[in-house]
């Protein structure tokens, strides 16, 4: 067995997504709540404009669901606390030596580092759930890791943060050797890359402590997709430049260097909750699409739709408002997760 993660512009069978529940993430009062309930259910249906969308729903908001996705996006129900998909759901890879046989790597969900506030023991149990119900073969990693704390290639190159993979919180005996060969071991990735540290905000209580995937990204090999604060005031423009010099001296998998592509954030800088971390680069790539998220400033999402047209040819990009998943800790890209197809598929264009 030689499994391999598939680049996530590869092509998908399905997305799999979460649907919200009360609890602290989604906050208190009616509003509010709402304001959760719909980002998710529009980043759904916007999804499955292109490819189909399966939606792991608690018992307690089945008939909400309902009500919201009618019958364009698939309803599973299944216990749920946490419902950041990429997160808590599987990482599925392909193996190489058997065409055609899916697995979902079930990495161990500690609700991003054990945090007081958060329940995570539900949510825990859903990559195993899902595995089961595809009937895949289920990888099991004794590492505590989340989807959203890595990206590949496709081609054995992938990107890790140091504060995620290496936090005392998640694994208190992991080293940068052990979480590489699990890494090979289970998504076929030769050449890790590790970036210091995430954006700002990231840190906060709801934060992931560095997730790279509202970082960095890589459209296809040899390229990069790198947030780009330009805003001195932010603390994340020092982070951005620190990256970008960084990943300059980089090479990947195959021996490039990167060309590395600025995606720079919207003109606003803080919220009520302090420095804010949109970002472009929490996309999610779908079956002839990029479902990009949008923060209120029409300037800076159209410029980000032409910069992500550009990077994925041949896809159309849909912007879907973003600002209500941000308020809760992570974009678009954090509550998704790609099942790719088993049948082989050409490298995404350069």
């Amino acid at each position: 067995m030689v499994w391999k993660m598939p680049h996530e512009g590869m092509e998908h069978e399905r997305t799999w997504m979460a649907f919200p529940r009360e609890g602290i993430t989604l906050g208190d009062g009616a509003e509010w709540r709402e304001g959760g309930y719909r980002a998710w259910a529009d980043v759904a249906l916007a999804i499955a404009e292109f490819e189909p969308v399966t939606m792991i729903v608690d018992p307690s908001e089945r008939r909400r669901a309902a009500n919201m996705l009618g019958g364009a996006v698939e309803l599973v129900e299944a216990p749920l606390d946490e419902y950041w998909m990429r997160d808590c759901g599987p990482t599925f890879a392909l193996d190489d030596e058997r065409p055609g046989v899916l697995g979902a790597v079930d990495w161990i969900f500690n609700g991003w580092g054990a945090p007081d506030w958060a329940s995570w023991g539900k949510s825990a149990l859903i990559a195993e759930f899902i595995a089961e119900r595809l009937g895949c073969e289920r990888l099991p990693s004794l590492l505590v890791n989340e989807g959203g704390g890595i990206h590949v290639d496709g081609e054995g190159t992938i990107l890790l943060t140091e504060t995620v993979q290496l936090d005392r919180r998640r694994n208190p005996f992991a080293d940068k050797q052990r979480v590489e060969a699990e890494m090979a071991r289970l998504l076929g990735a030769t050449r890790a890359i590790w970036l210091p540290r995430g954006l700002t905000r990231d840190y906060d209580d709801l934060g992931t402590n560095g997730h790279v995937d509202i970082v960095a990204t890589m459209p296809s090999p040899g390229r990069i997709l790198l947030h780009q604060q330009t805003d001195a005031a932010h603390p994340d423009h020092a982070i951005s430049a620190e990256l970008k010099h960084l990943l300059a001296g980089e090479r990947d998998a195959a021996g490039r260097s990167f060309e590395i592509i600025d995606l720079p954030a919207p003109s606003t800088l803080r919220d009520d909750g302090g420095f804010v971390d949109w970002s472009y680069v929490n996309h999610v790539v779908v079956n002839g699409g990029v479902i990009a998220c949008g923060f209120g400033d029409e300037y800076a999402d159209a410029r980000a739709r032409e910069i992500l047209e550009d990077a994925y040819p041949g896809r159309a990009v849909v912007t879907v408002e973003a600002r209500p998943i941000f308020a809760r800790g992570g974009g678009i890209h954090c509550i998704t997760q790609q099942q790719p197809a088993v049948a082989r598929a050409e490298h995404p264009e350069r």
